[in-house]
């Protein structure tokens, strides 16, 4: 029996790195298991802020990956300030009060000049690739992932040239991110937008997204059907790592300006002032971007001389950090538009064994995740006395050596699980 064609759109592809490329590496990785013949349609030249390397290893020798050129006007931006395109193009946008002249200025060129996104010239050139391709090997469904949401409109101009079939995947939502209010856009480009993810939203024959708060938002602008798949994890055969002798708290991934839990460095700073053990044994891993903002927060509450300041590292190492430290830590901006964003990494962090602490905005589908597989303890912002009671009673069983986590229910978020449950939708 011939294997079922099935293209995937997509701009995040190795060698970039970050949590973007994982959901549909996974995919493609285990869908030929069900029968699936999958076809990875990428740029030729991208401008990926994260790289790495390794992730290149995943990708198997058998699959058929078509690239076409891409025009990216992030490369333009580094004439100007490349320190400042860089951070922009990787999400890490400075507060209002302390945001340059050119920072200001590319955010409103990328928010009015490029709606959906940056890449939005890449639709049209890969539409007419994409044509004849689709045409020539008789394919029959199209699997567009965004952000950046111009890949939905190539999904959408193909729709409406071909008979296909169209899943539409959001790893995050479209105009209710929460970046869309730093993007100083014109009550013109927010109406483009709408109108965009309202065309998808009612043209594509499935939506896919990631977590239930989107999949209730998209509910209120379709009747198409809207499927829940979350992110998930893989197995990584990763042996040779030790627990850390430190009391180490540690973040994977970026954070970003507004990701500044305050009430979590406060806490922090008590203890330390409290319990002269306590202050010898802790220690802060920040494994990622950082923005400025957060390294001053960090620093007003006495932390700096505690903080191991990682940086970016490739993902097989990110997952041994995360296996040998002490606690994860989870961090989300708190606010309404926030609590339908599930990082691929809270997905990893349930499989490390290690106690997770996770800080983020009321009624979020973290939260739930967290309570259902037994891995930790959610917090709101405010939350001060309970926090700073639950990273005691933490430490306290780290003294003591029985420091761990004791998980539930993880199988369902297995990318093989995950790329079931996709197969029975395409």
């Amino acid at each position: 029996m011939s294997k079922k064609k099935v293209l995937i759109i997509t701009y995040y592809w190795p060698p970039a790195g970050g949590p973007g490329v994982q959901r549909w590496l996974k995919f493609v990785k285990y869908l030929p298991d069900f029968n699936i013949e999958p076809i990875v349609y990428i740029p030729e030249n991208p401008s990926y802020p994260l790289i790495d390397e390794s992730l290149s290893a995943e990708v198997s020798k058998d699959l058929t990956i078509l690239k076409q050129p891409i025009k990216e006007p992030y490369k333009l931006a580094n004439v100007f300030s490349r320190k400042t395109s860089k951070m922009v193009s990787r999400g890490i946008i400075s507060e209002k009060k302390k945001q340059s002249l050119i920072e200001r200025l590319m955010l409103y060129i990328r928010g009015n000049y490029f709606v959906p996104d940056a890449r939005v010239g890449w639709v049209k050139p890969s539409v007419k690739f994409l044509l004849n391709f689709i045409k020539e090997n008789n394919i029959e469904t199209v699997i567009t992932t965004g952000p950046p949401h111009s890949m939905h409109l190539i999904g959408l101009q193909l729709k409406k040239k071909l008979e296909l079939k169209w899943l539409a995947d959001f790893r995050d939502p479209w105009t209710s991110i929460g970046y869309h209010k730093q993007l100083k856009l014109t009550k013109t480009s927010l109406e483009k937008h709408k109108q965009f993810e309202n065309e998808v939203l009612n043209t594509a024959d499935q939506i896919i997204v990631t977590s239930n708060t989107t999949k209730t938002e998209f509910k209120n602008l379709t009747k198409k059907p809207v499927e829940v798949i979350t992110n998930g994890y893989d197995y990584e055969p990763i042996t040779d790592f030790t627990l850390d002798t430190k009391f180490t708290l540690s973040h994977i991934g970026s954070l970003l300006s507004r990701r500044n839990p305050k009430v979590l460095w406060q806490v922090l700073n008590d203890l330390i002032k409290e319990n002269e053990s306590f202050a010898k044994d802790f220690q802060l891993n920040l494994v990622g971007a950082v923005s400025d903002e957060v390294l001053v927060s960090i620093k007003r509450h006495g932390l700096s001389e505690y903080v191991n300041k990682v940086g970016y590292v490739a993902h097989k190492e990110s997952v041994k950090i995360q296996k040998q430290s002490q606690i994860l830590l989870l961090v989300e901006i708190d606010s309404q538009e926030t609590k339908c964003i599930i990082p691929g990494k809270l997905f990893e962090y349930i499989v490390s064994n290690r106690p997770i602490i996770a800080l983020g905005p009321k009624d979020s589908d973290v939260k739930q995740i967290i309570k259902e597989t037994n891995t930790g303890y959610y917090f709101l912002y405010s939350d001060y006395e309970a926090l700073k009671k639950i990273i005691f009673s933490h430490y306290e069983a780290y003294k003591k050596g029985n420091l761990q986590a004791y998980a539930i229910g993880l199988k369902k978020y297995s990318r093989k699980s995950l790329t079931e449950s996709l197969f029975k939708i395409i």
